[in-house]
């Protein structure tokens, strides 16, 4: 087993366990304590904004380091990886833009008689890459590699449109003058990478700086971390990339120290009778995650590998792909992060969108698990081996 496969295994275990933990602990004896913790004051009082709770901390401050991290692996693959030519964006791209769209068409039609329910429509949008791939990693052989890739592609899409997502729906009340402050520092973080500057640090002042800007003008401040990666240099003069040192200086920290913590903070829900989890909300939640993905990413994937827009990936099948859909049904980090800020002066409707977004996700990921598990294997004639990029080959040789 790779140590890249490991990484991402242990990772998505990590997310569980936190979830697990916040699950028991939210109804235990110690859920009020944990509330308390939870709802603490701390660090510096911010004008015109006050002092940040702990969970403020985590999802507004840590999550910044998740988004910086996005971002990079973002740029890095649409400039040297994966998405790196029009034929590899194809099908990744169709089926996260489905992946986003079905879901929300799914909760705003269950939600259709409750109009406060909507500004929730973006919850079932978003892919868990971790979980996602902890999953996938969980099957060995019985994934092939080409599936991992189209996968982690199709989050890699999905991750970028919720951010915009983000940044357009969830802004309210813009402070024009902390606004033209984040453009000037981004301006200036991009001058940098178009002068030669190389090193780390200055790029990293910036992201604090803009983080700060961001979070005064009234966009997500977690936003600042994408728009920081975009200004990281792919390269230097002597051929080595400042943007892997840093992605690999993070990685770590983000996945098995900022993504488990914030599972932590964010998954606890009480658990109550049947009747809570029959309300409008998590019914719409869990649909979308659960039926909305696996229609609207299994269904683009058929339509444009039947209509020949985008081939087949390597050496994969109708049950694979259908199983790989189910596990895009895996919500849990981004739906979580959305549910706050869609009802941010409504706890019970937040708590609601919890359940919603962790019973979809089980049943996505139970569901993708099983599917791949007794799909049969399929590999690729002689001639066609999987190389760097290029996940798209034996074409249409494995239609049926």
């Amino acid at each position: 087993m790779s140590d890249t496969t490991t990484t991402d295994r242990r990772a998505g275990q990590a997310l569980i366990l936190s979830a697990i933990i916040a699950l028991l602990v939210a109804n235990s004896p110690w859920s009020g304590p944990w509330h308390a913790l939870l709802t603490t004051s701390l660090g510096p009082t911010i004008p015109h904004l006050g002092q940040a709770s702990f969970h403020a901390a985590v999802a507004d401050g840590a999550m910044a380091f998740f988004f910086l991290l996005v971002g990079l692996e973002v740029k890095r693959e649409w400039l040297e990886g994966r998405l790196a030519s029009p034929e590899s964006r194809r099908l990744p791209i169709i089926a996260a833009a489905a992946g986003m769209i079905v879901p929300a068409l799914v909760y705003l039609a269950v939600t259709r008689a409750v109009p406060d329910l909507r500004s929730g429509w973006a919850i079932p949008a978003a892919t868990d890459i971790a979980f996602a791939v902890g999953i996938l990693a969980l099957l060995g052989s019985r994934a092939p590699p080409s599936l991992k890739l189209l996968l982690v592609t199709i989050a890699i899409v999905d991750d970028i449109g919720a951010v915009i997502i983000i940044a357009l729906a969830y802004t309210r009340g813009l402070d024009v003058m902390a606004l033209g402050t984040a453009l000037a520092v981004f301006a200036a973080m991009a001058g940098m990478s178009l002068f030669g500057v190389r090193r780390l640090t200055p790029y990293l002042v910036g992201f604090a700086l803009l983080w700060l800007a961001m979070l005064v003008s009234g966009i997500h401040p977690t936003v600042a971390g994408v728009l920081a990666a975009l200004t990281i240099p792919i390269r230097d003069a002597r051929g080595k990339s400042p943007l892997r040192r840093l992605e690999h200086a993070i990685h770590p920290w983000v996945m098995f120290g900022v993504v488990p913590l914030f599972g932590l903070v964010s998954a606890g829900v009480t658990l109550g009778s049947l009747d809570q989890l029959a309300q409008p909300l998590p019914i719409a939640v869990a649909l979308g995650l659960f039926l909305g993905k696996q229609l609207g990413i299994a269904g683009a994937i058929w339509l444009a590998v039947r209509t020949k827009v985008a081939p087949r990936p390597a050496g994969t099948t109708n049950a694979q792909l259908y199983g790989a859909a189910l596990l895009c049904g895996i919500g849990f980090t981004m739906s979580l992060f959305i549910g706050a800020l869609a009802f941010p002066d409504n706890p019970s409707a937040v708590e609601a969108a919890k359940l919603g977004t962790l019973a979809g996700s089980l049943l996505s990921g139970l569901a993708g698990y099983l599917v791949l598990r007794r799909a049969a294997v399929q590999e690729c004639p002689p001639g066609d081996e999987l190389e760097a990029g290029r996940i798209f080959a034996c074409d249409e040789r494995h239609e049926r």
